[in-house]
């Protein structure tokens, strides 16, 4: 079985918005790039993901320049997948499910922004799609929602999506 990472909204557009200085860690792109570092030396399909309002004139209208990949991140390279969803989560809008399936993916290591809506959506669809995933909730990010902190809401996340829909990991246990 072959293995994909999915790296999901970490991009300029969130940084755009007012909440930014609320997500719990800034240099999401961190973790990240020591997961892309460790997919590639793996030989795993590497899958960038960025949400796109079309039309919305917000941050995430690309027209406004924010929807693209945080400068710091190891970028796409040659053989990697680049996907624009309009969703929340990376499949129901995109071809995704079928470009995994064409490269024989059968599990999925999932990151990136908003732990609890992109991520944990996404994570929850690969499942009920077949895929076994892997959350890594250090490479995920979000900020506080109803009053929970972000640590509440990743806490949250771990505990509705342990042993249901992923295995819970951290970058460590990973690379």
């Amino acid at each position: 079985m072959s293995r994909a990472l999915v790296v999901i909204d970490v991009q300029e557009s969130f940084r755009a918005r007012p909440e930014w200085d609320q997500i719990g860690n800034t240099k999401i792109f961190e973790p990240v790039n020591r997961l892309v570092r460790a997919a590639r030396s793996n030989g795993d399909l590497v899958v960038w993901v960025l949400h796109a309002e079309r039309g919305s004139g917000g941050v995430f209208d690309p027209e406004n320049g924010f929807v693209r990949l945080m400068p710091e991140l190891d970028h796409p390279e040659p053989g990697d997948l680049r996907i624009e969803k309009s969703s929340h989560n990376a499949f129901t809008t995109t071809n995704l499910q079928q470009k995994l399936t064409e490269a024989g993916v059968g599990e999925l290591v999932v990151c990136g922004i908003r732990t609890e809506q992109c991520v944990e959506t996404t994570a929850r669809l690969a499942s009920d799609l077949g895929y076994q995933v892997v959350f890594v909730t250090d490479a995920t990010t979000t900020e506080g929602v109803g009053g929970f902190s972000p640590e509440e809401i990743v806490a949250r996340t771990e505990a509705v999506l342990r042993d249901r829909f992923a295995r819970i990991a951290t970058v460590s246990e990973l690379v």
